[in-house]
């Protein structure tokens, strides 16, 4: 048996906790029906000033499910959602469900050639689309895919009060031939679809990714992933119905469709929702609501903590603070705890497999690598196994890196349509996830960096990730990226990109100076651009390869100047 399937990790669970769990529900639709039955009155979305209760949105969800029903949406049909974060969404996502379809959750950033690859790669035969999104960008697609029944909405609905600064300028347009989403649902009020019935291997969500190779694909979250994962956030983190979600991740984002969505069906618990991420706005909610937990990327905890505001808000209440999605540096750890007196920890999770696979117990602090200064993941969750491999597949010892393989029921099993992309990553059922880290002699993981960007400069391997750290741990420094670009001398050199804390001010020179007091020589950037921001995805992640391809393309201030030293 090796040292992995010996599961070191579990001597580390917090005291209580099992190794394994058996989940309680069959699919996500008997998770929200046992909340409604549970918590029918009490409240479920809050978005800005207005409350929707348990009892509402199931009223709501039944009336859109009939009315799609109607319209010739059929058991296993993909219905895509391309709406932000706003009530409507979950309203939908439960509608597909009561119909035993499938949710395409589509990025609302998406223009027009990326949303016409989703809907004909999905198939889907129904749109859930803002009506704005619809006019800009789905109205000039629809044509040439499957699409045949468009549902329409706006982020003014639902709204009982003005609207907030944060939808100043947005006007009603309705869209010619599509149906409104509220005028479909209430429609129908007080009638129910018929009952169908979803196995935990029936797919809950198509959810486009870009894996680890190749273009977007489509993992299967099924049932059984996301009521699995749903409970593993409950049981690790003692989520309980006196808490509250702060919905800041992208509800299209496997983070907001399960850490936020699916985990609030089974507590059950409120989420509050708030068009998308704004800090002030966050600041404000969080304390009016008193919200208690969210998963976020780390780019939300430090746009909390620089915020002009942040020292005017109470957000104590939010002491169940999780980070995943990019690596954290252990300095804004400290930063963010001296500021706001409580603490973030770490979760790590894919796509692939339904949000978590890694989480730091909620009695421990995660430790940091003392040799790359990274800090770690957490422990392989309940039924979880992760093994560090070589590019030959072969299992790596303890304390070596190499490429983390997953096994647990949050796997999907595999992607939509893509036998070959299926058999590539998942061989033998098991995630080849792309990312390289390694397990200390306790069992705690770490995750070094991609394997896609490490650096080879002169023969020597830097991961972007460790330079990052020291950068973070300069008192200007907001946020940095570090990426390697061409050089004829040593193959690839580093550089990096920083955004600087309001009110402080580092010249280039010297944060290169930093670096070099902390770093090897051949790790320590070559130049260093500041930028007012960094490029992030629209869940936080920062784009390193749009930074590399720019300063390849644009030779960034100082670039070439600092190649020839």
């Amino acid at each position: 048996m090796s040292v992995y399937d010996q599961r070191p990790w579990l001597a580390l669970y917090e005291r209580g906790l099992p190794s394994d769990i058996e989940p309680e529900f069959e699919n996500g639709l008997a998770l929200f029906a046992a909340a409604v039955g549970r918590a029918a009155e009490r409240p479920f979305l809050h978005y800005f000033d207005s409350t929707l209760s348990f009892a509402e949105v199931d009223r709501l969800s039944d009336g859109l499910a009939v009315g799609l029903r109607q319209l010739g949406v059929q058991h296993g049909d993909r219905v895509a959602v391309y709406l932000q974060n706003i009530p409507q969404f979950v309203i939908a996502l439960l509608a597909t469900w009561k119909l035993g379809g499938i949710v395409v959750p589509v990025n609302p950033m998406l223009k027009e050639r990326e949303l016409a690859f989703t809907l004909n790669d999905s198939g889907a035969s129904a749109l859930v689309a803002l009506e704005s999104l619809y006019h800009a960008v789905a109205a000039h697609v629809l044509a040439g895919t499957s699409v045949g029944v468009v549902v329409t909405t706006s982020e003014l609905d639902l709204l009982t009060g003005p609207p907030p600064a944060l939808l100043g300028g947005v006007e009603r347009r309705r869209a010619e031939g599509a149906h409104d989403l509220l005028e479909l649902a209430r429609a129908h009020d007080g009638e129910r679809p018929p009952p169908v019935r979803q196995a935990p291997g029936d797919v809950a969500f198509l959810t486009y990714t870009s894996g680890t190779t190749g273009p977007p694909k489509g993992a299967l979250n099924t049932h059984g992933n996301v009521v699995f994962n749903a409970q593993a956030y409950r049981d690790w983190i003692h989520l309980t119905e006196q808490d509250v979600v702060l919905g800041v991740a992208p509800l299209f984002h496997i983070t907001g469709l399960v850490a936020h969505v699916a985990v609030a069906l089974l507590v059950p618990m409120p989420i509050v929702l708030a068009y998308r991420f704004d800090a002030g706005v966050s600041l404000e909610l969080i304390e009016r609501y008193r919200a208690t937990f969210t998963v976020a990327a780390i780019t939300v905890y430090l746009a909390l903590l620089n915020h002009p505001a942040a020292a005017g808000h109470d957000i104590s209440s939010l002491a169940k603070a999780y980070s995943g999605g990019a690596p954290i540096a252990p300095a804004t750890v400290e930063a963010y705890e001296q500021r706001f007196g409580t603490t973030i920890r770490t979760v790590y999770g894919l796509t692939e497999t339904t949000s978590p696979t890694h989480i730091v117990p909620s009695d421990r602090r995660a430790p940091v690598d003392p040799l790359s200064g990274a800090l770690s993941v957490g422990l392989p969750i309940f039924n979880t196994v992760c093994r560090i491999v070589d590019d030959e597949r072969r299992e790596l010892p303890a304390c070596e890196v190499g490429e983390l393989v997953l096994s647990g029921p949050q796997v999907v099993p595999g992607y939509w349509q893509q036998p070959e992309e299926t058999a590539h990553a998942f061989p033998g059922g098991e995630l080849h996830s792309g990312d390289v880290g390694f397990m200390d002699e306790e069992g705690w993981f770490y995750i070094v960096d991609r394997k896609k960007d490490l650096i080879n400069a002169a023969g020597y391997k830097v991961w972007p990730r460790e330079v990052e750290d020291v950068l973070y741990g300069q008192p200007a420094v907001r946020e940095a990226a570090v990426v390697g670009v061409p050089d004829p001398y040593r193959g690839e050199t580093v550089i990096a990109f920083v955004s600087l804390r309001p009110g402080q001010r580092a010249e280039p020179a010297e944060l290169i100076a930093w670096c070099r007091e902390r770093l090897a020589a051949y790790k320590v950037p070559r130049a260093i651009t500041i930028v007012d921001e960094l490029p992030k995805t629209p869940t936080g992640k920062i784009l390193r390869r749009e930074l590399r391809q720019g300063a390849i393309a644009t030779n960034a201030p100082g670039f070439r100047a600092d190649l020839t030293r």
